[in-house]
């Protein structure tokens, strides 16, 4: 028994790997990896984050959650129709290919996939050279509520990932305000990779593969497949900083994946509460979206150019400016003793100390600090500091 699970587990893994949506993210992580280095080569003259960031964090950030989810597919034996999950991962190409990040939500993908499932029973559709037939899929028979069930633990995963992991490929651009100057905002694009294993019934699997191996509990045969949950989010942020608001929005989209969770459990009693849960659920998402984007449709800018000081725009990972505390939207007043405006400025004030640097900051809380940090050869040159000023785009 266990060694038939074990062969079925590692069966599957080989199978993930021939999975055309596997290269297909992973080509998009690199692709957003080399836009967002070129934009802030375009704006800053340098890169910021590291360009292979988001291919990375791609599977690193989402992998515990990937776990979780699985062994509760896998001890709580969610199973799932083989043509949900081929409609799934149709959809998920879909929107990568047409670069609809924000599509990529859970609660969209799955449901897509559920209403495709359904139309395609509805109208008798099925594809023979796949041995695929639509009219054999029944919603009603327990697959709409654990649908539900794992849309949920992925949404929440999702709000997870936008809190705890979005801040790590948010990046700063300039944009002309409304008034003709020249302000800060930031980017957040962001594809995860939740490798999931789903329960199958033994024989839908089988009528396709021949040779796919078998677990047996009691008399009914079942199969392991492990699928990758491509989960999407972009945002464009103007009016709060992303440090102050991914986590407001991360925890909207937790909150409506608990929710969602709570629809499928209950769905075990009224399979229709399954699919008003997810289309009532991708309306929620959808205004979710709607409404954080209206904030940010503002002439109100978090980070511009200031009379106070000069604005921090970013800090550059493990730079001295990092080492001191410096953040995002922070004003930096005088450094070494001489008021500040830019970054030309900025640099000759480090000159003037060769053994330490000196600043007066005023906190996002417009409450003034002090910090310092020793100075190393060259390093007054890469102290790690973008600054809001004005700029040629």
């Amino acid at each position: 028994m266990v060694s038939e699970i074990l062969i079925e587990i590692v069966t599957a893994i080989g199978r993930f790997l021939l999975n055309p949506l596997l290269y297909i993210v992973i080509i998009f992580a690199i692709l957003l990896g080399y836009r967002r280095v070129k934009q802030e080569r375009k704006y800053f003259n340098r890169r910021i984050i590291w360009g292979w960031t988001e291919l990375i964090g791609q599977w690193k950030d989402g992998w515990l959650y990937a776990l979780l989810i699985s062994l509760i597919s896998m001890i709580a034996g969610l199973t799932v129709p083989k043509e949900f999950l081929i409609i799934l991962i149709a959809v998920s190409i879909v929107a990568l290919i047409l670069y609809f990040i924000n599509a990529l939500s859970p609660i969209f993908t799955m449901g897509i996939a559920t209403l495709a499932i359904w139309a395609m029973s509805y109208y008798h559709w099925s594809f023979s050279w796949w041995k695929i037939s639509f009219e054999d899929v029944n919603l009603d028979d327990g697959a709409v509520v654990t649908i539900t069930i794992l849309a949920g633990l992925c949404v929440i995963a999702e709000g997870l990932l936008i809190r705890r992991a979005a801040m790590k490929v948010t990046t700063p651009s300039i944009e002309k305000t409304k008034r003709g100057m020249q302000a800060i905002v930031y980017r957040s694009r962001n594809v995860w990779v939740l490798p999931i294993f789903f329960v199958m019934p033994g024989d839908a699997i089988s009528a396709v593969l021949p040779y796919w191996p078998l677990f047996t509990i009691g008399d009914s045969q079942f199969a392991f497949v492990l699928i990758p949950i491509v989960i999407g989010f972009a945002k464009l942020l103007r009016k709060e900083l992303p440090a102050l608001k991914l986590p407001k929005i991360g925890r909207s989209v937790l909150l409506l994946g608990q929710l969602i969770l709570i629809g499928g459990l209950a769905a075990y009693f009224e399979p229709m509460i399954g699919f008003l849960t997810l289309g009532i659920g991708a309306l929620i998402r959808i205004i979710m979206s709607i409404y954080f984007a209206q904030q940010d449709k503002t002439d109100h800018y978090a980070v511009a150019p200031s009379t106070k000081g000069a604005i921090i725009a970013a800090v550059l990972p493990d730079s001295p400016a990092e080492k001191m505390g410096l953040l995002a939207g922070e004003c930096i007043r005088k450094v070494n003793g001489v008021t500040i405006f830019t970054e030309n400025e900025l640099y000759e004030a480090l000159q003037l100390n060769a053994a330490h640097c000196r600043l007066e900051v005023l906190d996002r809380n417009n409450e003034i600090r002090l910090t310092q940090h020793v100075i190393y050869s060259n390093d007054h040159y890469r102290i790690g500091l973008l600054l809001a000023e004005p700029r040629d785009v």
